[in-house]
């Protein structure tokens, strides 16, 4: 079996004056505060999340 997909993601933007959605996605991702690097698996559902906080994170990579 091939090995899964990852994707790096960093947190650029405050979550702070967000709506709590925003910053739940945010701790579903595994970050809470700038400058944070997670990685998790390239997931269709981790993309919809990567969606709807995009300004507040960056892509670093993509394995």
């Amino acid at each position: 079996m091939a090995d899964a997909k990852t994707i790096k993601i960093e947190q650029i933007g405050s979550p702070i004056r967000r709506h709590r959605s925003q910053r739940s996605t945010l701790i579903g991702l595994k970050l809470n505060k700038i400058g944070r690097v997670t990685e998790l698996p390239d997931t269709p559902a981790v993309r919809g999340m990567i969606t709807k906080v995009h300004h507040l994170v960056r892509i670093v990579d993509e394995k």
